[in-house]
């Protein structure tokens, strides 16, 4: 099958390497890029492959979600910002519950929901010069469908050091705070994913399935009822006079009324 937004390449092993491919606007998450990860997902879940590479082409890993399919969504009646947010959500837990290693390869900066699909990873390695932060207050919005999965990664401590401020942090600090498991230097980057994809070639492929969901299970819940709040309060957000200013100046390229 053939994507319009991703790459998708496996080698002889087994190992499937899916890369976002909308560089022009950094990869940020469109409808249709959503979509094709969520099927994607479904059918990787269901084939011989033995792990699964998630990276990016281009400067950036992935710059969030499109802020044009947020737009769009000013407005719009509460049963579309659902179905929106849960186009967003059931993206992020397809992705989660993927029965396959999902390392992610990230070769460039990472906000916002790029940040959120470092967490669905089970490992993460980054570039040393890489830049994260979960930007979405700067814009009106919060961390909202992405939340559940960068709590359980990093845990509420670590998380509420900047899950509200839109701070901007390099790849030292991400290893810290434990999205990135590694940061190596840009030449390194292959050689570091390459380390973690190898042992599992080693590994009982229904064993790694069964073990992946026994930690999910042990750790904290993301049952639908949690993915529901999360998409209730991503649509209240979207209706709100904060995110018409926050995404609305980012489009005039001037500051939000807020900002001092």
């Amino acid at each position: 099958m053939t994507y319009e937004t991703l790459g998708v390449d496996r080698d002889p092993r087994g190992v499937v390497t899916v890369t976002l491919k909308r560089p022009e606007v950094h990869n940020a998450l469109s409808a249709r890029m959503m979509d094709e990860l969520t099927e994607l997902a479904v059918q990787l879940s269901g084939d011989d492959s033995r792990a699964v590479i998630l990276t990016g082409e281009g400067a950036s890993f992935c710059a969030g979600g499109d802020l044009g399919w947020m737009r769009n969504q000013f407005g719009a009646p509460s049963e579309v910002r659902a179905r929106e947010g849960r186009r967003l959500a059931g993206m992020l837990q397809a992705l989660n519950t993927l029965d396959k290693p999902l390392i992610g390869r990230v070769q460039g900066n990472a906000f916002g929901g790029g940040v959120g699909l470092c967490c669905v990873c089970d490992v993460t390695v980054g570039v040393e010069g890489a830049l994260f932060g979960l930007t979405e207050t700067r814009l009106g919005l919060i961390p909202a469908t992405i939340g559940p999965y960068v709590i359980a990664r990093i845990g509420e401590g670590m998380a509420r050091r900047v899950f509200m401020s839109s701070r901007r942090f390099g790849a030292p600090e991400a290893v810290t705070l434990g999205v990135l498991a590694h940061a190596v230097p840009e030449a390194d980057l292959d050689a570091a994913v390459e380390a973690e994809v190898r042992p599992y070639l080693s590994c009982a492929p229904g064993a790694v399935a069964e073990a992946k969901r026994l930690a999910r299970s042990l750790g904290p819940v993301i049952d639908q009822t949690v993915i529901e709040e999360t998409i209730a309060a991503l649509s209240k957000r979207w209706a709100s006079d904060e995110a018409v200013e926050g995404i609305g100046a980012f489009f005039d390229k001037r500051k939000s009324s807020w900002v001092t």
